[in-house]
C-alpha cells in the first residue's frame, strides 16, 4: 500500500509524496529484504504514473542496501527503512533509522582499502546526505534523483 499525503506548505491535492516504511530485523537477510521492498515500492510508484527509470531503481536499491547493511553491522539491531517519492521535485528520499546515536564516518577514497566504501557510494549516488543523531538513535537521509 502506498500512503499519500500533502507536501509541507502546499494546499494542492496534486502535490503528493508517495511513502512506504518497513522494519528491518537486523539479521543477515536484512539487505535482501530491503532491496526487494525498494523494488516493489518503486514498481508501485511507476505504476501510479510517476516514471522511475531502470537506472534509478538500481541506484536506489544500492543506496538502500548500503545504508541498511551499515545499520545492521554497526548498530547491531533492528532498523527502520522509509522511502518517499516527491514527484514535483523528481526525487526519492531514503531514510534509515537505527538505535545507535553515533554518526557514520565518511572515509577518504582509497582504492587499496578492502571494504568501508558504503557511505562513499551513498554520497556519490545522492543529491544530498544528512544525519540526525539523538539519544534514541539516528536517521540517515539520502535524497536521490528520479
Amino acid at each position: 500500500m502506498i500512503i499519500t499525503y500533502p507536501l509541507p506548505g502546499t494546499e494542492s491535492d496534486d502535490a503528493v509524496r508517495l511513502r512506504r516504511d518497513t522494519a528491518v530485523n537486523g539479521t543477515s537477510e536484512s539487505g535482501a529484504h530491503a532491496r526487494r521492498f525498494t523494488a516493489d515500492f518503486l514498481h508501485d510508484v511507476d505504476e501510479s504514473g510517476v516514471f522511475v527509470p531502470p537506472r534509478s531503481l538500481e541506484d536506489v536499491q544500492l543506496v538502500v542496501s548500503e545504508l541498511v547493511t551499515n545499520a545492521v553491522k554497526y548498530a547491531g539491531g533492528p532498523a527502520l527503512l522509509t522511502l518517499s517519492v516527491d514527484p514535483v521535485e523528481s526525487t526519492i528520499q531514503v531514510t534509515v533509522w537505527d538505535a545507535s546515536p553515533v554518526a557514520p564516518v565518511l572515509l577518504p577514497p582509497d582504492a587499496a582499502r578492502v571494504g568501508g566504501h558504503g557511505l562513499e557510494i551513498v554520497h556519490a549516488l545522492s543529491l544530498s546526505v544528512h544525519v540526525e543523531s539523538g539519544p534514541g538513535g539516528k536517521y540517515i537521509h539520502a535524497t536521490m534523483p528520479v
